[in-house]
């Protein structure tokens, strides 16, 4: 896997893993890879700092669950704070919003796995992330 700092037309900076060089390349070629933030699809690699292994950063090396669990704490505000939540609706306003029969806008909801898989099958890009309880975060 390789990692890659994004940067989309209006200057929203995000992270993107991809299985190779060539693989970013096409999934940006054809559309798949959209801002966050504002969902362009006008997607470029931003400058990043070379990546240095030391011994802690190995293979071998587990994250802090701590750390972990603030950083999925402040995705799942950050979706909530910038997204519209459209609940069980979010395949079909997927599809209203690919189409071009609704406003382009990053929504969030809930999805079963059969209408990722459809969503996918049309070209329509989703992004599944784990949902964490917010509690005294």
């Amino acid at each position: 896997m390789i990692r890659y700092d994004l940067e989309c037309r209006k200057k929203h900076r995000f992270e993107g893993w991809f299985a190779s060089s060539s693989a970013y390349e096409a999934e940006v070629a054809k559309g798949r890879v959209a801002c966050p933030v504002c969902n362009s699809r006008k997607i470029s690699k931003a400058p990043m700092a070379p990546s240095v292994a030391t011994r802690a950063s190995g293979a071998d090396a587990m994250p802090d669950p701590a750390q972990m669990r603030q950083m999925l704490v402040k995705l799942r505000r950050h979706v909530e704070r910038t997204g519209e939540h459209v609940g069980e609706r979010f395949a079909e306003e997927a599809r209203a919003i690919h189409h071009g029969e609704a406003d382009d806008r990053p929504i969030y909801g809930d999805a079963t796995p059969g209408d990722v898989e459809a969503l996918r099958e049309e070209g329509i890009q989703t992004a599944r992330i784990p949902w964490v309880p917010l509690g005294d975060a």
